[in-house]
Parts: C-alpha cells; sequence; structure tokens
C-alpha cells in the first residue's frame, strides 16, 4: 500500500473538483468548504478544513467520504 503524502487544503480541493466534485458553498461553515457530487446512488458531500498540512486520520476520513482510494489520490496528485 502506497504511503500517504502531506497535503495541503489546496491539494485535496484540486484533486476534488478532478473528479467531479462541485463546491456546496450553502454547506460551508468556518474554516470548513463543502463538495459535492452526485452519483447514481447518492450525493457525496465532502468537508475540507482549511489547513496547511491535513493530518493523515482526516485525509483517510476525505478520502473515504469521496469514494476515492489511495491509489486514486495518488494518480490525481499527479
Amino acid at each position: 500500500m502506497a504511503k500517504l503524502p502531506i497535503l495541503s487544503s489546496k491539494d485535496i480541493i484540486r484533486v476534488l473538483l478532478k473528479t467531479g466534485f462541485e463546491y456546496a458553498p450553502k454547506r460551508e461553515k468556518g474554516s470548513h468548504t463543502a463538495f459535492a457530487k452526485k452519483d447514481s446512488e447518492r450525493t457525496r458531500l465532502v468537508i475540507v478544513p482549511d489547513r496547511k498540512e491535513i493530518p493523515k486520520g482526516t485525509l483517510l476520513a476525505i478520502l473515504e467520504q469521496a469514494g476515492l482510494s489511495r491509489d486514486d489520490l495518488l494518480k490525481l496528485l499527479k
């Protein structure tokens, strides 16, 4: 399994936008940014905190919410 890189919120937002997520401004609160994507079954909502370095546990939770794997993330970062 690939090791997760240290990412900022800007890096994560770039990946989410590449995969079809859109800003959900009505869901934002404080220093967190919300993104939504409609799948065939449901709407996925991902909340990204505004930080220079996202902790690994938070990054894993964001990936799970977005329906992405570690390998997907690494491919999209290139």
